[in-house]
Parts: C-alpha cells; structure tokens; sequence
C-alpha cells in the first residue's frame, strides 16, 4: 500500500508551502497559506495506517474529517475519534492524525481531552 497516495503528510504540505511561501516578516501572515480544510497524517500515523494495513473509504476519511470539526467546536484539543472499527487519536488544532489503530481491544489511550464516536 502506498500510503503517501491515500492520505497527505504535514512533510507534503511543508514542502508546498516553503515553496510557495514568499519571504516574511516575522509577524506578519500572508494569504496564500493553504488552509487545512482535510485531515493530515504525521508520519507516524502513515506508518501506522502502512505496517496496520489500515485502508480507509472516502466515507471513513469524510467521518473523520467531521468528528474532528465537532471536536473544534467543543473546544478539545487532543481527541480520540472512532470511525467504525478505527481509532484515531487527532491533534484538532493542527487537523493531524497523530496515530491510528485498528486493534481496539484492551487499548489505553492517553492524554486526550475528549473522544468522538462517529
């Protein structure tokens, strides 16, 4: 599975914005930022999703995407969120998938302040 296909890597929206991104001020924003309207995966999490062999549907990844704006709008910053059989533990603020998990039996997770079950 090529994962970096499926889903974009914070690495791959770097490298677009560095080489989009004009000099800057420090201070100052400039408009032509991408915004971050989809999920992202850390490496970790693509790696996860690879060695899990995690394939998600474009229904799943828009479930995702959803619980993930409900959790902005409760105010949470580190989620955990359920997607059928899969567990995603979402950095809200920066809309990235930290890990992914497919083997949810017996599992703890940690320092979340808040979960979606979608």
């Amino acid at each position: 599975m090529n994962v970096t296909k499926n889903f974009t890597s914070i690495e791959q929206i770097r490298g677009q914005i560095k080489n989009r991104e004009p000099e800057r001020k420090a201070g100052t924003r400039t408009e032509d930022v991408p915004s971050f309207d989809e999920i992202l995966f850390s490496k970790h999490a693509s790696r996860r999703l690879e060695t899990r062999q995690i394939d998600m549907s474009d229904e799943q990844r828009a479930r995702l995407q959803d619980a993930t704006s409900q959790a902005r709008e409760k105010g949470m910053k580190e989620s955990l969120v359920m997607v059928d059989n899969l567990a995603f533990i979402v950095n809200v603020k920066s809309n990235t998938v930290i890990t992914a998990v497919n083997d949810t039996k017996n599992a703890v997770f940690t320092n979340i302040d808040g979960a979606i079950i979608n």
